[in-house]
């Protein structure tokens, strides 16, 4: 059985991310990158395809939290004859891929298992190894697979067993014993002990944190920790950041909705740089800013919506059919073929994106002003092309409305940094395009009889997406025509009091099987609840979608109300990003 999805937490170093579940185990580490080879891939498959546990022997019980506004974990476990605290961190700032693991007695004596299980290239490939002594009096374990090395080091080493290495031990009152692995390439020297950073490392995060402007934010805990969460996931040397940590935790179990999500996406990027201009962290903005730019340059007509966390363009898709998969949903998926597909939006997005920074401390720089102008350029060429769609629809193209309306924002904004700053580029072709966008929207993806938008111009069918269209400024929020939409959504695709993307019952995405609510939806109907002025409907929701974070706070891609559990990969950049931005529509609802 597959360990529930809401029962891990992710620990990282803003290079690499792990999940630590309850028990102590270290099921997903992908390393020296997000986007690199998992070393423990448990998650997808069982304890022989590579962990890393800590737990007490026998019958015990959890709690956890992370330390402060940090991402370091502390789990405790109680047991008959005591009580231990597991700390797990991840420590930044010394060009290094660690991870520690410091087990403290904190009452009685606590007999602990410790078992070390390492398989590189995604849980496939079993190291050659050894115990040694290299630049140390400490012995250490090694482990070999290509170009790989994982260093292990501790007060007491576990011994093999078959295909493991295994220890058990007690821990008493006071004792304190600290683990480590170490990432390295294979060819180097294994280097010697960690210098355990871990108050650093806390006290890092918690400076970050403290920065964040969150006044007058309905609850503030769940956003301050969901912006921690979007900064844990961010690289730090490129600015690159993931959709989430994780790929082919399924969006129906047992089914092949399996996707990877360990790439940058333009759109999460351009999201998070509004999200933390609003936070106040316009330094970090700035950082998300350049790589958006770095990932864009180029011809625009070889724009891609995502890339890999260093820019790199080639993404290929293949499937590990040597892995069951989480819940035995499979393919289990690398890489994302999506990275072929044209989304119009993205334009939108990215636009919308610096005009944020442009009205903030950020200002605007020729770089960024240059790129927009040569983006815009090209999409006047090609407005008209069908397109995927936000949701990476594997079916035909379509003139989806939300990518319509994005092409709309794009234009819009475009005329407004040239008549608002003095810009140079061609405004009055633009200014036609936009206009002509926008009649075209109203003509043909709107269903006068329903009184609602559509999902495409095709159909009749309604899409989450059009919740976004007042909060790009496209109709206001309280238009009968937007209330109509709302309605139309409420009706054809909450479930369990939560939105669907849409109704896969049409078939237009290409694929079998069904979804759970997408978390991303209900964020966006709690700001257009707000902006139609149902302000009661959307604190309410909001506070059920905050209750739906597991204990640390963390959110998946969806949410299935009916088994109460979540779904999909995680934790989910794009939920808790908006998340963030109907907290911010809230409280600017109620200035």
């Amino acid at each position: 059985m597959s360990r529930p999805i809401e029962d891990y937490a992710l620990i990282g170093d803003r290079h690499t991310a792990a999940l630590v579940g309850t028990d102590g185990s270290i099921d997903w580490l992908c390393v020296p990158r997000f986007d690199s080879p998992a070393c423990f891939a448990a998650l997808l498959g069982d304890e022989g395809n590579g962990r890393w546990q800590l737990c007490p022997v026998g019958d015990y019980e959890v709690s956890r939290a992370y330390v402060e506004n940090s991402a370091a974990l502390q789990t405790t476990f109680t047991t008959d004859s005591g009580v231990v605290t597991l700390l797990d961190v991840m420590p930044t700032g010394d060009d290094r891929i660690d991870l520690v693991r410091r087990v403290t007695g904190v009452r009685g004596t606590v007999r602990m298992r410790h078992e070390w299980i390492v398989r590189f290239d995604y849980g496939t490939a079993r190291p050659w190894v050894r115990r040694r002594h290299e630049d140390s009096d400490e012995p250490a374990i090694t482990a070999v697979v290509g170009p790989d090395k994982l260093v292990l080091r501790g007060p007491r080493l576990p011994e093999a067993q078959g295909d493991r290495h295994v220890d058990e031990f007690d821990v008493r009152d006071g004792e304190i014993l600290t683990f480590s692995t170490t990432w390295i390439p294979s060819h180097f020297r294994t280097p010697g002990p960690h210098r355990a950073l871990v108050d650093e490392t806390i006290h890092e995060d918690v400076t970050w944190v403290a920065r964040l402007d969150l006044s007058g934010v309905p609850h503030a805990d769940v956003v301050r920790r969901s912006l921690l969460t979007l900064h844990l996931m961010t690289h730090d040397d490129t600015g690159g950041i993931v959709a989430a940590p994780t790929t082919s935790l399924p969006e129906d179990f047992g089914g092949e909705r399996n996707w990877d999500y360990r790439y940058c996406w333009l759109r999460d990027a351009a999201l998070t740089i509004a999200s933390l201009i609003e936070a106040g962290a316009t330094e970090e903005a700035r950082f998300w800013r350049d790589w958006l730019l770095r990932a864009v340059a180029g011809d625009p007509a070889d724009l891609q919506i995502m890339y890999a966390v260093d820019g790199s363009r080639r993404l290929p898709e293949l499937t590990l059919d040597q892995l069951p998969g989480y819940a035995g949903s499979r393919p289990v998926r690398i890489g994302n073929g999506a990275v072929d597909q044209r989304q119009t939006d993205v334009v939108g997005e990215v636009m919308l994106a610096l005009e944020a920074a442009r009205e903030s401390e950020l200002g605007q720089t020729e770089d960024a002003w240059n790129l927009q102008r040569v983006l815009i350029d090209h999409l006047a060429e090609t407005w008209e092309d069908r397109d995927n769609g936000l949701w990476e629809i594997r079916g035909p193209r379509r003139h989806f409305t939300h990518s319509r309306v994005m092409v709309w924002a794009a234009f819009d904004r475009a005329v407004k940094a040239v008549e608002g700053h003095n810009l140079e580029g061609d405004v009055g072709r633009w200014r036609e395009v936009r206009d002509q966008v926008r009649d075209e929207v109203m003509s043909k993806g709107f269903d006068a009889d329903r009184n609602t938008f559509t999902q495409h111009y095709e159909t009749h069918e309604v899409d989450s997406s059009l919740l976004m269209l007042p909060l790009v400024g496209f109709v206001e929020g309280d238009d009968p025509r937007m209330l109509g939409t709302i309605a139309a959504i409420e009706q054809d695709l909450l479930r369990d009091g939560l939105l669907l993307r849409y109704r896969t019952q049409t078939g237009v995405d290409g694929l079998s099987g069904d979804e759970h609510p997408f978390l991303a939806c209900s964020f966006w109907l709690v700001s257009a609840y707000a902006g139609a002025g149902r302000l009661d409907d959307a604190h309410a929701l909001f506070d059920r979608l905050c209750g739906l974070t597991n204990d640390l706070g963390l959110l998946s891609e969806e949410y299935d109300g009916a088994h109460h559990r979540m779904v999909g990969n995680f934790p989910q950049a794009f939920s808790h990003l908006t998340l963030v931005q109907a907290a911010f529509t809230l409280r600017a609802a109620a200035d």
